[in-house]
């Protein structure tokens, strides 16, 4: 059944819309202090389809995300109690804020630097900056070098293999996608039920 190849020609056509930029500051804005969904999947198709704004998108991604940082910096500086612990229940993620506190304690700012490249959600270590009063200079220039490392690393990635890694892509993009919701549904089951 190809409905991972519908889909991904789906994304594909609305990352070539005139408004997907903005999209784009919205996912990435979002996704750095509340929103589950990492900017990732919106920036990768839309280099793809756009290869000669590979940079323009990976900067766009890397400041709305900066900014969505420092939004989600005043969550934990302002209003950890009526917002910033709602949003980490409601993800479960209780146990990931701990673990984001302890590292803070044990590495400081430079914990931000590298939340660029963790699977933990982004937006715990920038509520956790704030819940701390972590400096905002050194967390905002950690900010922009980590998450630049990360969105221009990916659009990098994408701008030199494009064509190839998109007629792959194209060509076995059920069989991942279906891979992808078989292990991700293994794994669901198995941290909620065996763990």
């Amino acid at each position: 059944m190809r409905v991972f190849s519908w889909m991904y020609q789906r994304v594909l056509d609305w990352t070539a819309h005139r408004h997907a930029p903005r999209y784009l500051v919205l996912l990435s804005f979002s996704e750095s202090s509340f929103f589950p969904i990492p900017p990732d999947v919106m920036l990768a198709p839309m280099v793809l389809a756009r290869p000669q704004r590979a940079w323009y998108f990976a900067a766009l991604t890397t400041v709305s995300s900066v900014i969505g940082g420092l939004f989600g910096y005043l969550i934990g500086y302002f209003l950890f109690e009526e917002i910033g612990q709602p949003v980490i229940e409601f993800y479960q993620a209780q146990q990931k804020f701990s673990t984001v506190q302890s590292w803070f304690h044990e590495h400081g700012v430079w914990i931000v630097f590298l939340a660029g490249f963790t699977p933990i959600p982004y937006k715990l270590f920038t509520v956790t900056s704030g819940v701390l009063a972590i400096a905002v200079l050194p967390f905002t220039i950690a900010s922009l070098v980590g998450r630049g490392a990360r969105f221009f690393l990916v659009a990098g990635l994408l701008y030199w293999g494009g064509d190839r890694f998109s007629r792959y892509l194209h060509q076995r993009i059920d069989q991942i996608g279906w891979a992808t919701l078989g292990i991700a549904t293994i794994l669901f089951f198995f941290f909620r039920y065996l763990r």
